[in-house]
């Protein structure tokens, strides 16, 4: 019932993402993943504490009803304050610009974890935090303007490097960032948003896991290789996994009747209500996850095979097929399941005021994005239906520029990281040419003045009788003069 309870359990996640990302810890790769991702969250979590603490400070307490209370009467500065900290906070988590290059690193882990921690759950806490705090942007103009717009970039970042990718999870990692892109822009829309990004957050759970998934059945086929350019007729070998692939595919690429369309549409259009350039970063995002998903399918499952003689592609065995059945089924129905209330249930607790939803809904918003997914689709098939080149050379610059996350790396190298080393570099020298020389040095010297007092104590009573006596003479000379000058 307070941040500082959420903030427990905000830190747990993130351990268990560190955990599990360095899993197979003999690999060096696993290791500075792991690493990567625990120091950009702990980056975010500053913006975490801070807001923790200045509302101790104002408030008295971290609990939610004193905050949202507390917060109504505070001066304005206060929650522009706290928002921006909270969002600092949900970046890093929800891997968001510019937090956002964790997450593709974090595709080192066992494939299950992809699935639960960094498709379903941990992830989608920055969506939380958000709506939770919806008291607090909705008296910040600026904080509120900053979500919209974080999350408007970011679904249009995360479009581009699943655009890119080859490796079929980074792929899914780019569409995690971009989906949860258009959770954190309902979120930051205000209360006709909350139970919208809530929605998309519960239906992006079904059909992401069910993906993630299907990439670790893929991979337990094929060696455990994750190289798109190395895949191809799939579809065949293993119908299971294509079939509820397959049905991910359409949800997220909106397909009307499947989850993604009855949570994601609605975002398009509060996000048109917002302004227009918000509505036009949703609406190309669309285009652009029909796109990529369509090109992950091509290029997966079907056309010629790619794969080397010693790969024999087969389906999964149970364990691994029936879960993507459930996730598989629901990436249909989910969506058609909580349409009717979803609104109705959430609004009340997450303050919104979220229209109502149907199952069969018409507007301009809606039929421009089924045109530019059809669009998008089209061009992934046109595209990715001939042969497909197995290596990088003469790639298009877009590619490029995506395959490489758009330098979030080099970015923060620069950034971040060769800062911090001039720092380290500098406070060292200043630690070995000033602070150790008058540490040492101040040593040194009373080592001597020691050695000098020490010879003062030679045992010989005549010596340290004369001291007494030299000693009460000044002492008395000194009283005689300040009694003379008092």
């Amino acid at each position: 019932n307070s941040y500082l309870v959420l903030f427990v359990g905000w830190e747990g996640v993130g351990l268990a993402s560190y955990l599990l990302i360095g899993f197979w810890a003999h690999k060096p790769s696993a290791a500075k993943a792991a690493n990567k991702a625990f120091i950009m969250n702990r980056m975010g979590d500053v913006g975490m504490m801070l807001a923790i603490i200045t509302m101790f400070k104002f408030f008295g307490s971290t609990e939610f009803s004193a905050v949202n209370a507390g917060v109504a009467d505070a001066d304005s500065w206060i929650p522009t304050f706290l928002g921006f900290m909270l969002l600092m906070g949900a970046c890093a988590k929800s891997a968001q610009v510019p937090f956002q290059a964790w997450l593709l690193d974090a595709m080192e882990g066992p494939t299950p974890v992809s699935a639960l921690i960094h498709a379903a759950t941990m992830v989608t806490a920055g969506v939380y935090l958000v709506v939770r705090s919806g008291s607090i942007y909705q008296l910040s103009w600026q904080a509120a303007l900053a979500v919209v717009i974080v999350g408007s970039v970011t679904l249009l970042v995360g479009a581009w490097i699943g655009s890119s990718k080859d490796d079929i999870k980074k792929v899914l990692a780019g569409s995690t960032m971009s989906q949860i892109g258009y959770m954190i822009l309902a979120a930051g829309i205000g209360p006709a948003g909350y139970a919208l990004a809530i929605f998309h957050l519960v239906t992006h759970g079904f059909f992401k896991a069910n993906m993630f998934l299907g990439a670790g059945s893929i991979m337990h086929a094929m060696n455990d290789s994750v190289d798109m350019r190395r895949f191809g007729g799939l579809r065949k070998a293993m119908p299971w996994t294509f079939f509820t692939f397959a049905a991910g595919y359409l949800a997220i690429i909106g397909f009307p009747g499947f989850a993604g369309f009855f949570s994601k549409d609605p975002i398009i259009e509060v996000a048109f209500e917002r302004g227009w350039v918000f509505g036009l970063a949703a609406l190309i995002g669309a285009g652009i996850t029909a796109f990529y998903m369509t090109r992950l399918m091509m290029m997966t499952f079907f056309g010629e095979k790619r794969w080397e003689e010693d790969v024999h592609p087969h389906e999964s065995p149970a364990t691994m097929v029936i879960p993507l059945v459930i996730l598989g089924i629901f990436s249909v129905i989910g969506g058609f399941l909580m349409v009717g209330g979803i609104t109705k249930w959430l609004n009340p607790a997450v303050g919104g005021t979220a229209p109502d939803l149907h199952i069969v809904h018409f507007s301009w918003e809606t039929a421009a994005t089924l045109l530019v997914v059809i669009v998008g689709v089209l061009v992934g098939w046109l595209i990715f239906r001939k042969p497909i080149p197995t290596t990088r050379e003469n790639a298009p610059l877009y590619t490029r520029i995506g395959d490489n996350a758009l330098y979030g790396d080099t970015i923060n190298e620069y950034i971040a990281v060769k800062p911090t080393q001039g720092l380290a570099q500098a406070t060292a020298l200043l630690d070995r040419r000033a602070v150790n020389p008058a540490v040492d040095g101040g040593g040194r010297g009373l080592v001597s003045l020691s050695g000098l007092l020490s010879r003062l104590q030679n045992g010989m009573i005549r010596s340290y009788g004369l001291l007494m006596v030299v000693g009460t003479a000044v002492l008395a000379a000194v009283a005689l003069i300040l009694g003379q000058l008092a």
